[in-house]
């Protein structure tokens, strides 16, 4: 360890340089992921963005479409028992990530170190890091503290990997997550779940660690790779019980020790199939990776084949496991149809799974679109897709998803904020993907039928969203939206001079690329 800290100093970039001035007053912010990209590389993190662009390769829109990436991150450390966070970011971030994660519950408070241009550029913003790492660390109240370099402290190359790896007993784990480098919230969690599993792995390496709270199982585990909801590691454990395996911890873990059990398992299963970092933790323990998920009767029979076969279990344990479940998934979903054409896109990454059982449900599903980039663990998901016609999208703008819901007019929308407030100007009933979709099980026989009640429910307000847009009809979009005493000022020439300066600056911006 004292060789690496070493080499760390050595390597450690210096933050009196240009790229820190250059970020100090201009402004730069989430969408100026060029200028980042490019200090960033100048600051010694050139190694940093080349693996995020490995592990989360971008798609033709480079630009987040969703909420700020750091959220995902964030929200996985706020979630852990014993584990404080830090954000290092401009006051703007903080402030919008802090409002956030209250709004989803948190129930704890972020951390925040501020900095100003001379700290920033003199390097003292790192020394006020340290030292509010060492006056939070106390073994007491902490099992880890997470710290946080948002975009403007990345772009600068303030160095985390210079903290101290532990003070006290309490870990210290530094991650980077800007907007300029991960594409989305979803793959931030893994950043820091890939983060925490390598320093765990490093100490089981390094000697004995402690059990879980609840002990070990006499049965072999599978761990579980992507947050979900609360019942569907039950159903899965009920589902592997009859091959002799037990459902083992999910990741992202709720305490520390729970990364020691996760890494114990000796197969784990890929149900998000975007934890690139991750996984490489894993594999890097050599843990076998399953990818898919036991949703719907297909998806749960080639799932359970897939597990058994990784552990080695003999061919009639798996098919006792199949012919227990597979009957009761098939009469699950033939009780509750769904009959209708929807079109389905999110940020979350479980969206083939979700289209998987609507289908199986009896929908239309013609478009299938992610902001997740595509992987390995997903290839069973999309070729079941494909092979029934349809179109699966990864780095799915919301360009592409919107024109997907026009093109395919279909009979309810499921997708983003942007996406179900397009569908209800259109008249086309909406759902909204996080709050309404995915906060529900889809595993095995409970998942079968959780849908059609919602979703049926949503198609069948056609007739009131008809009734709206004809309420609605005249009062106007966009620049004329509202009510109008008489014809409004749009002012077309104020519009066209604004543009004219906008192309200015591109082409001016352009030729300086070209020098």
């Amino acid at each position: 360890m004292t060789e690496l800290r070493t080499q760390l100093v050595a390597d450690a970039p210096d933050l009196n340089g240009e790229a820190s001035a250059s970020l100090s007053g201009d402004g730069l912010g989430c969408h100026a992921g060029a200028e980042m990209a490019a200090a960033a590389k100048a600051a010694g993190n050139a190694g940093l963005l080349e693996q995020f662009a490995a592990d989360y390769p971008k798609g033709p829109h480079e630009k987040p479409q969703s909420m700020c990436p750091a959220f995902g991150s964030l929200r996985v450390g706020l979630r852990m028992r014993r584990v404080a966070t830090v954000l290092s970011g401009s006051a703007c971030c903080v402030y919008g990530l802090s409002f956030i994660s209250h709004f989803y519950g948190a129930r704890r408070s972020v951390g925040y170190v501020p900095f100003s241009s001379e700290t920033l550029v003199t390097g003292k913003l790192f020394e006020d890091i340290r030292d509010a790492v060492h006056e939070l660390a106390d073994p007491d109240r902490y099992d880890a503290i997470v710290v946080t370099n948002l975009c403007v402290p990345t772009a600068s190359g303030v160095p985390l990997r210079l903290l101290p790896s532990e003070i006290n007993g309490v870990r210290i784990v530094g991650i980077d997550v800007p907007g300029f480098g991960v594409p989305t919230h979803a793959e931030a969690k893994d950043v820091l779940a890939g983060a925490m599993l390598k320093y765990a792995r490093h100490e089981i390496m390094a000697g004995p660690v402690p059990a879980p709270v609840s002990g070990r199982g006499d049965r072999p585990t599978v761990t579980l790779l992507g947050e979900m909801f609360p019942a569907d590691p039950m159903m899965i454990g009920a589902m592997l019980a009859p091959m002799g395996l037990a459902v083992g911890p999910t990741v992202p873990c709720r305490e520390w020790r729970e990364l020691y059990a996760a890494l114990d398992s000796k197969v784990v299963a890929a149900i998000h199939p975007f934890y690139s970092a991750s996984i490489r933790e894993f594999q890097a323990a050599g843990r076998a990776v399953v990818g898919s998920a036991p949703v719907g009767h297909d998806g749960t029979m080639d799932w359970l084949a897939a597990i058994g076969e990784a552990y080695g279990v003999a061919a009639d344990k798996i098919a006792a496991a199949q012919n227990a479940f597979g009957p009761a998934i098939k009469a699950a979903l033939a009780k509750a149809p769904i009959k209708g054409r929807i079109t389905l896109s999110g940020y979350e990454g479980s969206e083939l799974l979700v289209a998987r059982l609507l289908i199986e449900s009896g929908a239309d599903v013609p478009y299938v679109g992610t902001a997740c980039g595509k992987t390995e663990w997903s290839a069973a998901d999309r070729a079941w897709l494909e092979a029934r016609d349809v179109v699966v999208k990864y780095r799915a703008s919301l360009e592409d998803d919107l024109a997907a819901m026009e093109a395919f007019k279909p009979d309810l929308a499921i997708g983003t904020t942007p996406v179900v407030q397009k569908a209800k100007e259109l008249g086309v009933p909406a759902l909204y993907f996080t709050n309404l979709i995915s906060a529900r099980p889809l595993m095995g026989p409970a998942g079968a039928g959780s849908l059609a009640q919602v979703v049926t429910a949503a198609m069948a307000g056609k007739a009131r969203m008809d009734q709206m847009r004809t309420f609605f009809e005249g009062v106007g979009t966009g620049d004329t939206a509202g009510i109008w005493e008489g014809a409004p000022n749009l002012r077309p020439d104020y519009r066209a001079l604004h543009q004219k300066k906008l192309d200015k600056a591109a082409r001016a911006a352009k030729s300086e690329e070209m020098i």
